[in-house]
């Protein structure tokens, strides 16, 4: 954190100034390990086994908050009698088809919840036939029905002792074997944080972008969900999940999605059913219980922010101008569809995937296959003129008289010459105001949409009268669309207070709603993202608010605006007992006040103000009243904290250890070696290797983590050309132990070259403790650190250090591992040209790398091509999406 999120890191250093206890669990000792009061060295990729053992050290010590867990978690839960563990199957959930999950044996028995978010409208394929009508009354039945449940927390299959079982290996022996850290280290830890949670207490975890990036990553965040739901640190002040976000407003284009399977909001984007009507996907799609039972107000509300008066109850709200999903729209199906010829043009804004995307040799190949790429960024990027300078070029596999692509460089203001917003870790939306003008023909992002958008619509206008109905009716969505912004200045640019305006929504009078709870599902309002809804009550730009700590109340709710409601903890209704009371005074947050029947505090409540903690709801209640006044989490379809998911992820129910798509080490809990949902793309630049005990994993035989540098931003664009941070951040340089130097014959500050089956770089060796051997599995075990900031081009040049990484992806977010790969290092400057191919070629046959290896099973004739997307055994082939 102090690292790559310093500025957020200065409140960690204010709580550990009044007495807070800092510990960071990493492989590098880093700026953040410095100032922390216990530094935990693991092995990357083992988290899960590290929070696994914590897990189990709270359950068989008997430290779980009781009373938090009884009341607001799913503990009493009792599962479908057909589910079956990992720890029953070797490694597998029951419903593995050798393909990925049938989720049906994970339901709670009697009864189905949707999930909060993601893929929701999966469980019908084909609408308006008898057995979808059938399905969709069995599965409306379910999805009312309350699930069965032991309030002791001793049924064999409620929730709790799955739990329990689950987690019973994970011993501190276990945790040791896998991870590398000594026991005594880990009672340290374990010890501490039970120490300080339960009534009095809190603690919170905090993680930055890479703990999602592994092909398990959605597991280890619900690994951390667990261990904080056991004790009693979500919804409560001072605890929580903390998902480090900000500089690159990550939070803010999930929010309002740059991603290929949402709408704004998380709302599922639909897939292409025939014939699918509004309501048919609302049907699909909503909980009967929490205010995901309210999906068609954010809907329409959505449709009428985009189509406005076209939109309208007749036409089902333009839902039909929505796209559909296919298939796999990620960021990795569309660069091997760039390869194979089926993607003719792309833009790349703030992006920069020819060094900063994991396989960058095979973004380039899908970049040089294009017939036009449009890039608007700082600098002169690499993805800009690797048809100039790219390895490729480099090493003669091509030329630029070979390359077709024509490439338009557009240059991009910067967040300090435009309007606009971040949201950063909170949820926080924070207003950065324009501080000088951009220069020459720079723009800012939005002005580049607003006018391309104009254009095209004039275009299209244009030749309305000369296009067939059917090309016509393709128009429409286009035409149709809002675009109707005012612009300022010589510019003409767009106003992104009113863009933030329309983001918030209006009512049928024009007016900025204050609520989402003031959205309807019958056209009166509009709202481009349902949860940012209020950031415009008023008529004011409430994430522009910029009030002095002093001058208001210690949860600064006049310090920008956090969504939802500017409510700064999500889920609070979990800092008061089922009777409203707070469970301590040291806590107290949120409470409800008895005498004014109404929920009060220090943040916005969580709840419907005016629901009493004893309400129950009648038994043909829908959304929010259906949830119990005593349910604090008012998204789950069961108004609870899901210790085990019954639905919504692809690879289980439970977090369960997996080794990364490449280890050294063999997965000694279970015989399935990985994640064997996990989203894999056999090709011939994406070779992958063997791991563990399968043939030729000894050629490999280090750990790699990638990492950032405070000194540089992402993929280098806007620090390799500043002078002051290419002087204090030189060279690119891989980063290991004095006991691996010796073993390699390395020399520090000489060079090395980092090999794995895609490629193979260069960069100075920095020799230092700072990244200690660690004992694994019986064997000592060495790991290299390798920043991924460099590329040929600016003022301080160097290899990628993703021209290392395979593309492999967790299969419920589609996130690529780059935090754990496995590698040979040697001593000395990588070859060029030909020798570069030669020397990655020894290594693939030294390792008996063939198309079918990393796959967990001989792959079917399926009759794709050699240079096709080929599932392998338990592989699919499935999206993918870069958080980077």
């Amino acid at each position: 954190m102090a690292e790559a999120h310093p500025v957020g890191f200065q409140w960690v250093m204010e709580a550990k100034r009044r007495g807070a206890k800092i510990i960071h669990v990493d492989p590098r000792f880093t700026r953040t390990s410095a100032m922390a009061d216990t530094f935990v060295p693991l092995r990357a990729g083992s988290d899960i086994a590290f929070l696994g053992g914590l897990i189990n050290h709270v359950l068989r010590g008997g430290h779980y908050f009781h009373e938090y867990v009884a009341a607001y978690t799913n503990a009493a839960t009792i599962v479908d009698e057909s589910f079956a563990d990992t720890e029953d199957l070797d490694g597998v959930f029951s419903g593995f088809t050798g393909s990925g999950y049938d989720e049906t044996s994970w339901y709670y028995q009697g009864a189905r919840v949707n999930p909060a978010a993601g893929e929701r409208d999966q469980w019908h394929d084909v609408f308006g036939s008898p057995e979808h009508d059938r399905a969709t009354s069995e599965e409306e039945s379910a999805r009312r029905a309350e699930p069965e449940t032991d309030p002791s927390l001793t049924h064999p299959r409620c929730v709790f002792q799955i739990l329990k079982r689950h987690f019973a290996r994970y011993t501190p022996e276990l945790v040791e074997q896998l991870c590398g850290i000594d026991q005594e280290r880990f009672h340290e830890v374990a010890e501490a944080l039970v120490a300080n949670s339960g009534r009095e207490r809190t603690t919170a975890f905090a993680y930055a972008v890479g703990w999602t990036h592994h092909t398990v990553g959605v597991q280890y965040i619900r690994a951390a969900s667990i261990l904080q739901l056991l004790l009693g640190n979500i919804g409560r002040p001072g605890g929580g999940i903390l998902a480090l976000r900000g500089h690159a407003s990550i939070q803010g284009s999930t929010d309002i999605p740059t991603l290929f399977d949402l709408l704004p909001g998380y709302i599922p984007m639909p897939r292409a059913h025939p014939n699918l009507s509004l309501d048919e996907f609302v049907a699909t799609n909503a909980a009967d219980k929490g205010y995901w039972g309210n999906i068609r107000d954010y809907v329409v509300s959505l449709l009428k922010a985009w189509w406005g008066e076209y939109a309208t109850a007749e036409n089902d709200f333009r839902f039909d101008h929505l796209p559909r999903l296919t298939g796999d729209h990620g960021t990795f199906q569309t660069v091997i569809d760039q390869i194979e010829g089926r993607v003719r043009g792309y833009f790349v804004v703030g992006e920069n995937p020819a060094v900063g995307t994991a396989n960058a040799h095979q973004q380039r190949m899908g970049l040089a296959n294009l017939d036009w790429l449009v890039v608007r960024d700082l600098n002169m990027i690499e993805t800009a003129t690797f048809w100039r300078n790219g390895p490729e070029i480099e090493n003669g596999e091509t030329s630029p008289s070979e390359i077709g692509t024509e490439v338009f460089f557009l240059p991009a203001a910067a967040h300090t010459e435009k309007d606009g917003t971040f949201t950063n870790t909170q949820r926080m939306l924070q207003w950065h105001h324009k501080a000088v003008e951009p220069l020459d023909d720079q723009r800012s992002d939005l002005w580049f949409f607003y006018h391309l958008g104009l254009r095209i619509k004039s275009k299209l206008a244009a030749r309305r009268f000369e296009r067939d109905a059917r090309q016509r009716e393709r128009d429409r969505p286009v035409l149709e669309l809002t675009w109707d912004y005012p612009t300022e200045g010589d510019l003409a640019e767009p106003s992104a207070d009113a863009v933030l305006r329309e983001i918030n929504g209006t009512d049928a009078e024009g007016r900025a709603l204050s609520s989402y709870t003031r959205l309807r599902s019958d056209g009166s309002t509009r709202a481009g993202c349902w949860i940012y809804c209020g950031v415009y009550a008023g008529e004011i730009n409430r994430a522009a608010r910029r009030e002095p700590g002093e001058q208001q109340s210690w949860v600064a709710p006049e310090w920008g605006w956090s969504w939802p409601a500017n409510r700064r903890i999500l889920y609070n209704r979990a800092a008061a007992d089922p009777a409203g009371a707070p469970w301590s005074e040291r806590k107290a947050y949120v409470w409800w006040d008895a005498e004014q029947r109404r929920w009060t505090g220090h943040d916005v409540p969580d709840v419907d103000v005016a629901k009493p903690p004893d309400y129950e709801p009648a038994a043909d209640a829908h959304g929010p009243d259906a949830l119990r006044g005593t349910d604090p989490f008012i998204m789950q379809g069961d108004g609870l904290g899901w210790l085990y998911a019954p639905a919504g992820l692809h690879d289980g129910p439970l977090p369960t250890h997996y080794e990364p798509q490449e280890s050294p080490l063999r997965n000694t809990l279970h015989a399935t070696q990985r994640n064997p949902a996990r989203r894999l793309y056999h090709r011939p630049e994406n070779r992958y290797q063997p791991s563990g005990a399968e043939p030729g994993a000894e050629v490999f035989p280090y750990v790699f983590t990638t990492f950032r540098l405070t000194e540089h931003h992402t993929a280098g664009g806007m620090s390799r050309w500043l002078p002051h941070l290419a002087e204090l951040a030189p060279a690119m340089f891989v980063e290991l132990s004095p006991e691996l130097a010796v073993e390699r014959g390395l020399r520090h500050l000489g060079w090395a070259t980092v090999i794995t089956a895609r490629g193979a770089i260069e960069g100075r060796v920095l020799v230092t403790p700072r990244i200690r051997p660690l004992r694994s599995n019986g064997r000592t075990l060495h790991q290299i650190g390798i920043p991924w900031h460099w590329g040929p081009n600016g003022l301080t040049t160097g290899d990628a250090a993703n021209e290392l990484l395979n593309v492999a992806l967790d299969p419920t977010v589609h996130i690529m591992e780059t935090k754990a790969g496995a590698c040979d290092i040697r001593p000395g400057r990588r070859p060029r040209g030909v020798e570069l191919h030669r020397l990655i070629a020894t290594y693939r046959a030294r390792a008996g790398i063939t198309e079918h290896t990393g796959g967990d099973a001989p792959p079917p004739d399926n009759g794709l091509p050699e240079n096709g997307t080929r599932p392998s055994g338990t592989d699919t082939v499935d999206g993918g999406e870069d958080e980077s």
